[in-house]
């Protein structure tokens, strides 16, 4: 019998944390499109960062099953509680950029004159900001969550998940804007650091065994998920991008995010079933 409870979560989670990831780094980017006068950029980022807003939380009802379910996680605010601090800093972050992006867009086509103009100007600005802020919580949050569970291959991994949740959603991101037609010297580079960042923690997840602790995720078909994953955003992508091959590193980068998501599910489940790996968590 499992000594732990596996979690019960379906399919939608790890899509969540790969849209949510995404979402919460393209405000980030917005931000710094923004201060740089990219308008172009910042709205296509806006646009991505407002769809994400939109789609996680219709995701994690899914996986609850009722929408009562998610609006309860609202009635309480527990800051020691990261599935509650969770919850609301998603729809902190919906508030941030919906209005933000709405005023942008009006900004962008000027369709309010002299101190209107002005008010729309530091609107944006501060609603830009606040998704920033928030979408970098969005994205990291995910990995603080797994890495405080009594699941071993999260607990033994909890300062590496949220540097990778964090990283593979800025990689995310600045992949979809080049995707969609902004090939700028910026996104590139961030392109090439996410996937630099990825190689460390990839080897770095390779030196950091432990045994029978962890071994949902270097054996088995999770450890291949977590791995494919890994390489799909680190190695490949960064030899990718120094040949220049920058579409193929875009979607490279993206499909990894999403394979390491379901990998690190998937591991999760398998250690909170096995006996031994908890047992042995408890030496290291």
């Amino acid at each position: 019998e499992p000594v732990v409870r596996p979690h019960v979560w379906t399919w939608e989670i790890p899509i969540y944390f790969f849209v949510g990831g995404l979402g919460g780094m393209s405000a980030v980017i917005a931000l710094g499109a923004l201060l740089f006068h990219n308008f172009d950029v910042a709205r296509s980022a806006m646009w991505a960062a407002a769809i994400a807003s939109v789609l996680s939380p219709i995701l994690l009802i899914l996986d609850l099953g009722r929408p009562r379910l998610f609006i309860n996680m609202l009635r309480v605010f527990k800051p020691q509680s990261v599935m509650s601090m969770g919850a609301w800093i998603l729809v902190a972050f919906a508030m941030c950029v919906v209005p933000g992006l709405i005023a942008l867009e009006l900004h962008t086509f000027h369709l309010f004159v002299g101190a209107t103009d002005q008010v729309l100007r530091v609107a944006t600005g501060i609603l830009i900001f606040g998704s920033a802020m928030f979408g970098l919580l969005l994205a990291t949050y995910t990995g603080v969550l797994l890495g405080v569970t009594a699941i071993p291959a999260w607990f033994l991994h909890h300062k590496l998940l949220p540097i990778h949740f964090g990283t593979a959603g800025l990689g995310s991101a600045a992949a979809l804007l080049e995707l969609l037609g902004h090939r700028i010297v910026p996104l590139n580079a961030i392109g090439l650091f996410a996937a630099a960042i990825e190689t460390v923690l990839f080897i770095w997840l390779n030196l950091d065994k432990h045994g029978a602790a962890d071994r949902a995720i270097h054996e088995q078909h999770t450890g291949w998920l977590i791995r494919i994953g890994e390489v799909l955003v680190g190695p490949l992508p960064l030899v990718l991008r120094l040949f220049g091959v920058v579409p193929f590193a875009a979607i490279s980068f993206l499909l990894g995010a999403l394979v390491s998501r379901f990998g690190w599910m998937s591991a999760g489940q398998v250690s909170g079933r096995d006996p031994e790996s908890v047992f042995a968590s408890q030496k290291v």
